[in-house]
């Protein structure tokens, strides 16, 4: 391979995206666009539920219990009704997606230290938020009723409720349980993939589909030195998207990297790799801007944003679907960003991880150098 040829081509590239502004404005907002769309809008935290309520019984003791709701982060009371017609109209129209029942003996099977029924009512058409909300409220009916048990205890001079087990939980690596600090990470593998596959799906082909090609073929340039030289631009433009990606994560949403930023950066280059060629193989194959455009968002895009563990745990997944993430590179290389973002972990334990990366993007330099032909058909 020739330097001086593997320059030019470079060059010639990178002149060719400076003058074309939109495709680089493109690429470099890509990361903009997408980790405040998914920073602020994607999110799995429970936070202020609208729930409303009907409470029959209007005393002390049932207002107590509201108060739980009231001073909760998960729950925000939107209003008041007396039946179920008007807690059925809030959750038709969407303004509640819980709705509370507390039964007109609710104080006086308290005071009886009889057990005591509270309906709740969560909307099913948000089944994941609904189950979430619905197992908080149930928690707080708990922490209820042990109020009330050692308050009677004391009354009665039994002394203090002492409860014989007593769980203590406690979060490693994300103590506070942010989304965020899940979700940042695995939307810099979502950047990469479509600012790599995209852009380079439409290199060779757009200088098959302007008749350039043929000017290139009677050079004395080679094969891999055109492949090669044509990917050293967006590489830089890529990495330049990771910088931004990780930025934007520490200063916008306050995700810290726990581990090795140099790590980071050399397996994001890994990977990185593997997606350019895997674009460049399209451009080849295909010859055509639009029709490699397409397939790179069906065949990059896609896999990375449902099957690469991003949003949907893996686990939770059937058993095919689980045997075929084996084959999307974004699941190794989130696994790795998650590691080095959230445990501060290193190669002693990422190394396989890095390894099938590794493979992924040998392979896809191999593929894109096989296919390519300096040939007219």
């Amino acid at each position: 391979m020739n330097v001086r040829r593997l320059i030019a081509v470079a060059r010639k590239e990178t002149l060719h995206l400076v003058r074309d502004w939109r495709s680089l404005t493109l690429a470099l907002a890509i990361p903009l666009i997408l980790i405040l769309l998914y920073g602020y809008a994607l999110t799995l935290d429970l936070r202020l539920v609208p729930t409303v309520i009907w409470d029959q019984s209007r005393t002390p003791e049932s207002r107590k219990l509201l108060s739980l709701f009231q001073d909760s982060p998960y729950f925000a009371i939107k209003g008041y009704r007396d039946n179920y017609s008007g807690l059925q109209k809030e959750l038709d129209r969407g303004n509640a997606m819980v709705a509370l029942v507390i039964p007109g003996d609710f104080s006086a099977k308290v005071f009886a230290n009889k057990p005591v029924k509270i309906q709740i009512i969560g909307d099913g058409s948000d089944a994941n938020t609904s189950r979430l909300a619905m197992g908080y409220a149930a928690n707080i009916g708990t922490i209820y009723a042990l109020e009330v048990t050692s308050e009677q205890m004391q009354l009665k001079g039994q002394g203090e409720l002492k409860q014989p087990i007593e769980l203590i939980p406690r979060a490693w690596y994300n103590p506070g349980l942010r989304s965020q600090n899940v979700l940042i990470p695995g939307i810099i593998a979502l950047v990469m993939i479509v600012v790599a596959a995209l852009l380079t799906s439409t290199t060779v082909a757009r200088e098959w589909e302007t008749g350039t090609m043929e000017q290139l073929i009677s050079t004395p340039l080679r094969g891999p030195e055109l492949i090669f030289g044509k990917v050293i631009p967006y590489f830089c433009i890529g990495m330049i998207d990771v910088a931004i990606a990780v930025l934007m994560g520490k200063w916008i949403f306050d995700v810290p990297i726990v581990g090795n930023a140099g790590l980071l950066f050399g397996l994001s280059a890994l990977f990185l790799t593997g997606a350019l060629f895997f674009g460049m193989t399209l451009s080849i194959k295909l010859k055509s801007q639009v029709l490699a455009n397409q397939l790179a968002i069906i065949a990059g895009f896609l896999p990375t944003l449902i099957l690469s563990g991003f949003v949907f745990a893996i686990e939770n997944m059937p058993i095919p679907l689980q045997f075929l993430t084996y084959i999307v590179p974004a699941r190794y290389f989130i696994s790795i960003l998650r590691g080095i973002y959230l445990k501060g972990i290193g190669l002693e334990i990422l190394w396989l991880d890095a390894l099938f990366l590794a493979i992924y993007a040998l392979l896809m330099i191999v593929l894109a150098n096989r296919n390519f032909s300096f040939k007219l058909e």
